[in-house]
């Protein structure tokens, strides 16, 4: 084999794989366009070790989107979906958390001084109401979000406070089952003691 046919079938795959990660970028509008699941709060629609496709929260909108985000309450009524469950599941970061993005669904936007526990799906309430949950009524305006094989809503449980739209760094779009293990592996490698994880958070490690 001479030395213009070895170029050829070896850059020739590399060259491939570079123009097809470049439209994958370009169609999500972000860097990096994936990124792996650490744990399991968001099973069986997202377990650890998978990997998920994401974008920009300004691309590919559904219906009555806000922010660009699909609530699963405004979901109910168009059938629009995403990650095996109603509405939009987004990868968020409150200012104060320490550790990797959280990877919950989006259940409906609140505003400030709200008690929105009349909106709410009372089994994630569970024995509780306003006057006991420190983001009820709520600060300020944002998501209210949930892991969807956790019991409770997040600004319930104390996971995070309503989601401001400036805290949501991307939107789910597609599941790679398990494909996310490798990079799990090598950000273990360099683990060097433990992270402040909130119970239960669908963790994420960008690829």
């Amino acid at each position: 084999m001479g030395r213009r046919a070895l170029a050829v079938d070896v850059l020739g795959p590399i060259g491939i794989v570079l123009v097809l990660a470049a439209v994958l970028v370009l169609a999500a509008g972000m860097w990096p366009p994936m990124v792996a699941v650490e744990s399991g709060s968001m099973e069986p629609h997202a377990e650890a070790g998978d990997l998920i496709v994401v974008s920009a929260t300004d691309r590919f909108g559904g219906p009555n989107a806000q922010d660009g985000i699909v609530t699963a309450e405004e979901a109910e009524t168009s059938g629009y979906g995403r990650i095996g469950g109603q509405g939009d599941v987004i990868v968020f970061s409150p200012p104060d958390r320490e550790g990797s993005p959280i990877f919950h669904r989006a259940a409906f936007y609140v505003t400030a001084g709200e008690d929105w526990t009349d909106r709410a799906d009372h089994d994630r309430l569970g024995e509780t109401h306003c006057a006991l949950i420190d983001n009820c009524p709520a600060p300020h305006s944002g998501y209210i979000t949930y892991g969807d094989d956790n019991p409770y809503y997040d600004q319930v449980a104390g996971t995070a406070p309503p989601v401001k739209p400036e805290w949501i760094e991307a939107k789910g779009q597609l599941r790679v089952p398990n494909a996310g293990w490798l990079r799990l592996a090598l950000a273990w490698a360099d683990w060097t003691g433990p992270i402040a994880y909130e119970p239960m958070d669908a963790t994420m490690y960008h690829v």
